[in-house]
């Protein structure tokens, strides 16, 4: 199934978890796709895998903090005029970081709100024109359960995930008469570097009773990101095309 043949896309967050399993299934179905990530080790293994899969010839990498302005004008910039254009943006970029509600200093919440919610709008304003003018652009982004169900010690990544929704909302209606599509997926209960042991580094005294639902009700634990990248491969295809303005939750029912 080749459903991104000819389709240009940019994914940032490509260096681990799901950004870098939807790079190697949109490379598997036919798509050019220009990685990003702040970590350059990353985004090694991710170039080692898509050659070792034989995507090599169809993938640039390049180091980039999607919180930075001018480091986003750039990047999104070069990877346009190298596509040739654009057809899909995968805002898969995002950090995870827990604390007391009462102990969050000002510094953490800004943070977390930077990279997550405020690095979704800079790369998605910088891409927007190459979106918009290829007449069949699609932005997935990618909120978290935790906007909409209650996990503890997660004020900020909530909060900003919550605006993710919201913007992603926006963008779809504000653009839609000119062919845009957006998305946000609500990944939860999905293993990645967020998540493994303590990846989220819940505080020493977190009380776990508060996380009333944590395991999935259906498999047998959480699932790899490529659940997740198939999710995305499908919404940012042509299989697609009717889906806009909307979350979807990918979760294995653990919220349901």
């Amino acid at each position: 199934m080749e459903r991104f043949d000819g389709r240009r896309v940019i994914i940032t967050g490509a260096g681990s978890g799901i950004g870098q399993a939807t790079v190697q299934r949109i490379l598997a179905e036919g798509g050019r796709v220009a990685a990003f990530d702040v970590n350059g080790e990353g985004l090694a293994e991710t170039a080692k895998r898509a050659g070792s899969a034989g995507h090599a010839d169809r993938l640039t990498t390049a180091i980039m903090d999607v919180a930075d302005e001018d480091a986003v004008r750039a990047g999104v910039g070069t990877a346009v005029r190298e596509l040739g254009g654009l057809d899909a943006l995968v805002n898969a970029a995002g950090i995870l970081r827990s604390a007391h509600t009462h102990e969050t200093t000002l510094e953490f919440w800004n943070t977390v709100l930077r990279v997550n919610l405020t690095g979704t709008f800079l790369v998605t304003r910088e891409a927007l024109p190459a979106l918009l003018e290829s007449g069949r652009g699609v932005v997935v982004n990618f909120s978290s359960t935790s906007a909409s169900f209650a996990h503890p010690y997660m004020a900020a990544y909530a909060a900003s995930k919550g605006g993710i929704q919201s913007f992603t909302h926006v963008l779809a209606s504000e653009y839609a008469k000119q062919g845009l599509r957006a998305v946000a997926v609500a990944p939860g209960s999905i293993s990645s570097g967020m998540t493994t042991g303590r990846g989220p580094g819940l505080p020493e005294d977190a009380d776990m009773s508060l996380f009333v639902k944590l395991a999935p009700a259906i498999g047998k634990g959480f699932a790899g990101p490529e659940t997740v990248a198939g999710v995305v491969a499908m919404l940012a295809s042509d299989d697609g095309a009717f889906v806009t303005g909307t979350e979807l939750r990918i979760d294995g029912g653990t919220h349901m």
